[in-house]
């Protein structure tokens, strides 16, 4: 009988998007959002949640990722594992793709307020403001960052399910 829990390929695809976030990148344009959608949407269960926070704790002290704002990058992160948990059984590059741009705009929302709290500026309206203003250079690369990952993510899944490892192929619905 078919272990239906097990996801060789949706877990290989998770830790390939984790492990990119090694390579030299540019700011803001990290595959984390998008892997994090895509865990939440193929991977089962608790494997979902957990398997995006522990390779972030693990990449994040090789890549310099520690800071005050944290608790919230990783609230974050969480947040596209549920959003994602909503694309279960869905192929649709529309939903799919909203969702990685809902994905990014609560990212930008909830990254920046943590920024605003933690970090030098005023906690008065102004410097709500001016955290937010500041931060909008680097709202593009998180954005395109999210939809491309996110493509190859689920895309490499779409493909691999239907050629390599059948078992993972998501169910069509009416």
């Amino acid at each position: 009988m078919e272990n239906v829990n097990r996801r060789p390929l949706a877990l290989a695809l998770t830790v390939a998007g984790a492990l990119a976030r090694l390579a030299p990148h540019p700011w803001n344009f990290a595959p984390v959002g998008g892997m994090s959608l895509f865990a939440g949407a193929r991977l089962r269960g608790w494997q979902a949640y957990l398997l995006p926070i522990v390779l972030m704790a693990v990449t994040d002290p090789l890549v310099g990722g520690y800071s005050r704002a944290t608790p919230l990058i990783y609230l974050s992160f969480m947040i596209n594992v549920w959003i994602g948990r909503r694309l279960r059984k869905s192929e649709s590059p529309l939903r799919i793709g909203a969702a990685a741009m809902l994905c990014s705009v609560q990212f930008f929302l909830l990254s920046n307020f943590g920024t605003w709290l933690a970090f030098g500026y005023a906690h008065t309206w102004a410097g709500f403001v001016q955290c937010y203003t500041m931060a909008l250079p680097f709202f593009a690369p998180t954005l395109v960052s999210d939809l491309l990952t996110t493509g190859v993510l689920f895309g490499l899944h779409a493909w691999l399910s239907r050629r390599v490892y059948t078992p993972e192929r998501v169910p069509q619905t009416a």
